[in-house]
Order: structure tokens, then sequence, then C-alpha cells
């Protein structure tokens, strides 16, 4: 799953929202410095990725993409997956979504500077662009595609994706629906584990 889903998934809980946000900057052990809380986030994003990789639902979306896309469907999928849940935002939370993309670049914001380099870089990205708020819009979903595309200088031929989006948006929507259900109940159980095991 994207930044969005990591965030939702994290209950509310900042010093988990943080763990989570920061996961994929964080390498191996490399979590030890930081507190308790913030390691369950970390904890808690390996395992949604884990369980989301290995999805029969994530892997039947990633088959609807072009072939062109190669190792990158799964990025792809992380994205569209995001699109969706901003769009039935009102389904899964009753804070409205602009109140909680507001709160969480506030929140980010002020904890950023004890965060990794890339993790401060990205938040710094994400709140100019309003990143989060615009997952819910097809056009926001394309800039971040075109975003991705750039950044790995046009071989994972991202920006394209969007074709792919609007062609099979009902299909897609079906496979988030049903696998989110799946990722909830999942994300829900492994929070209770590692706060007993942490």
């Amino acid at each position: 799953m994207n930044f969005l889903a990591h965030l939702y998934l994290s209950k509310n809980d900042p010093n988990i929202m943080i763990g989570n946000f920061i996961a994929d900057h964080i390498r191996g052990n490399n979590y030890e410095s930081f507190s308790k809380e913030i390691q369950q986030g970390i904890f808690l994003h390996r395992e949604i990725d884990t369980f989301t990789d290995s999805h029969a639902l994530v892997r039947k979306s990633k088959r609807r993409l072009n072939k062109r896309y190669g190792h990158y469907g799964g990025v792809i999928v992380d994205i569209f997956y995001d699109y969706f849940l901003a769009k039935n935002w009102s389904k899964y939370s009753e804070i409205p979504f602009d109140v909680f993309t507001d709160g969480v670049n506030k929140m980010l914001s002020e904890v950023s500077d004890h965060l990794p380099t890339k993790s401060q870089e990205f938040i710094k990205y994400m709140i100019a662009y309003n990143l989060l708020f615009n997952y819910q819009f097809e056009d926001g979903i394309e800039k971040v595609l075109t975003g991705m595309n750039h950044r790995t200088k046009g071989k994972s031929k991202m920006n394209l994706a969007i074709e792919d989006l609007k062609e099979l948006n009902k299909e897609f929507e079906e496979d988030f629906i049903l696998f989110f259900e799946d990722l909830r109940n999942f994300s829900n159980q492994k929070i209770k584990e590692i706060k007993k095991t942490l």
C-alpha cells in the first residue's frame, strides 16, 4: 500500500503513523534509535507490505495492468489503491478527508527534523503539493505517476498508467474494496500483536 493507506491503518496514533510513514526509509534494524511506539509503526508497515504483496486480489490488479510496466506494477497498484481509499474515504472514516490530511501534514512537519533525510524531503514535497488530499482526484494521481516516471528517468513508463486506471476503473475499484476489508482486519489484529511484543 502507499502512504495514505499506511497512515489510515495506523488508527490515528501519532507515533505509529510516524513509524508507518518513515518505514521505507529505514533499512534493517536501523529502527533501534526510535522510540518503542515509532518502532511499532515501522513493524506494522512491514507487515502490511508483506500481506499486500502476497494477496490474491492485489496480484489480480497487477495482472490487469499493461505488461509494459514490468516490476513497477506493484507500485502502480499501491498508488491506485490510495486513490480508491481517498475517493471512498467516508466509508472508512468519520474524520472528514481534508481534516485528516491537514492533520497529517501538520503532525509530520512538526517532527520532520527528527526523521530520516529522505522522509524530511518527501514531507516537504507532500505538503507543497497537498499530495495526500489530491489522491482523490484522477489528475492528482496522474501527477504522482508522472513524478514517479520522472524519478525512474522514464524507465517505468508509470506516467502512462493513468490510461489503465481510466480504462479499468470499475475493476480496480472492485479489487480494492474487497482487498481493503481483508487488510483492515489484518492490520487491526497486527497492531494488537505488535503492541504486546514491543
